[in-house]
């Protein structure tokens, strides 16, 4: 209820400032009005993922009121996401408070965070329509509120994708969130106990501790390492009778790390059959509550499902009127801007250029919403620098330089100690390719560096010597 108080109290301020608005407007909602002329101009960011949120860190808050709508209030360090399903890291250690990252959320009088969803939007009045987020039935009604902005940037990610294949909302589990991953750890170490109860038959033992990864990309690779190390040096001291009956499978469609120079992914296979994850290729046609079915008819049973098969954009992003990228992401030009509509822009995994651009589709990855969010913090504390901060104002600004990404490579950890580090630019250039442990070493290492907070960093440093020198926590909290 902490995030109600706050909310409580800015209202306070809200009403005395006279910020809120309930008179007529295009949506009957009570909310944020239009900014006045004495107040800064009102950037609303959707979202707190990778982009939203270096957006946020960027945005100079001298210029500008910053407003975050979004159903966390923190962001999530993906990249060592996998490693809190098994123990390796604390859950708090990969999620950062948005108030850290945007100080002046909290401080200052005109920006607010929501626990909210957006619901519409109204380019043509500038506003926005949300809905804040509840949980649990002891809780209070959802409110419907509106927003008027001066800038609009929409962050808001991407979803799972599961291609329509039947059960896969019901039974797996994606790997994108804090409460993914707690799901996962919950699943699997109640799993690893049950399958110690006495009376249960040995093929159910061998089904309740079968792990099956559904995708090869650089999530389900890093988790299918994560989980054998949790095997080989957890279970099997820990869980001595059950042992001999867990196992992990990997199932693509195609080649693992497929963006990944060939000889890496070749070391990655070749390193995670040793380790003894069982990979599998071929395509998932259904998934049930105990196994999967794969398109040859082959029945893989299953304790613990994950599923990681990339992303794609969410339903409201593919209910929004505005000109659509390759894939069904929202547009934009060359500058980040969301064409045929004034002041609102579009970042991260839910957007991409236009045809028209004739730029090539950017990939969904953690660098290149991070770069997008950078680059557009810079754009709008120009603009507002110059007069052109408020809504409409800045249609004959030139905005200078275009958004530009540059790949600077891809890392992944396969278990053991061993990770893959792959700087080419791209598929076909040529680069630095290394594995090992070395590449172990340089991976732990860049992401101890790109963890946000230097809170979080010692968070992070202390849990992996904590994690080498006793083990990982298989407490079920």
């Amino acid at each position: 209820m902490s995030w109600f108080r706050h909310l409580s109290s800015k209202t306070r301020r809200f009403t005395s400032l006279s910020r809120f608005s309930t008179s007529t407007s295009p949506v009957h909602h009570a909310g944020l009005g239009p900014t006045k002329a004495h107040e800064k101009p009102r950037v609303v960011v959707l979202g707190s993922g990778w982009a939203g949120c270096r957006l946020m860190k960027g945005l100079d808050p001298k210029i500008y009121d910053i407003v975050c709508v979004s159903p966390r209030n923190h962001m999530v360090f993906t990249p060592l996401l996998a490693s809190t399903c098994v123990g390796t890291l604390e859950f708090r250690t990969v999620a950062e408070p948005i108030a850290r990252i945007q100080p002046a959320i909290s401080r200052e009088p005109g920006s607010f965070f929501f626990l909210a969803n957006c619901t519409a939007i109204d380019a043509l009045h500038h506003v926005v329509q949300c809905e804040s987020v509840t949980e649990g039935t002891q809780t209070i009604d959802p409110w419907k509120f509106t927003i008027a902005y001066d800038k609009l940037v929409i962050a808001l990610g991407a979803q799972p994708t599961t291609f329509g294949i039947h059960g896969v909302y019901e039974h797996a589990i994606f790997l994108r969130e804090v409460y993914h991953a707690q799901e996962i750890r919950r699943k699997l170490l109640l799993n690893l106990m049950m399958s110690d109860v006495p009376g249960i038959e040995e093929e159910e033992k061998r089904r309740l501790l079968h792990c099956v990864v559904v995708g090869g990309g650089p999530t389900g690779v890093e988790f299918s390492g994560e989980l054998s190390d949790f095997i080989v040096r957890d279970v099997r001291e820990r869980y001595s009778h059950v042992k001999d009956y867990i196992h992990v499978t990997l199932i693509e469609a195609n080649e693992i790390l497929s963006s990944f120079d060939v000889r890496l992914r070749q070391y990655a296979t070749n390193q995670l059959t040793k380790s003894g994850v069982r990979l599998v290729r071929g395509i998932v046609k259904d998934v049930e509550e105990k196994k999967i079915i794969l398109n040859d008819g082959t029945e893989v049973p299953y304790g613990l499902l994950v599923w990681s098969t990339g992303v794609g954009p969410s339903a409201f992003i593919q209910s929004l009127d505005f000109p659509k990228s390759p894939g069904g992401r929202i547009g934009t030009d060359e500058w980040l801007r969301v064409p045929t509509v004034e002041d609102i822009f579009s970042i991260g995994d839910c957007s991409g250029f236009v045809e028209s651009t004739g730029k090539q589709p950017l990939p969904a990855l953690a660098q290149v919403a991070e770069r997008q969010g950078k680059y557009l913090a810079i754009l709008l504390n120009k603009i507002g620098k110059e007069n052109g901060g408020r809504a409409n104002s800045a249609k004959d600004f030139d905005f200078g330089e275009q958004f530009v990404y540059k790949h600077l490579g891809s890392m992944a950890s396969i278990g053991s100690y061993k990770a893959l580090v792959d700087l080419r630019q791209s598929k076909e250039a040529k680069g630095l390719s290394l594995a090992g442990f070395v590449s172990w070493f340089i991976w732990r290492s860049a992401y101890l560096t790109r963890v946000i907070s230097w809170r979080n960093r010692f968070y992070v440093a202390i849990n992996w010597a904590t994690t080498f020198v006793f083990g990982r926590d298989i407490s079920r909290i």
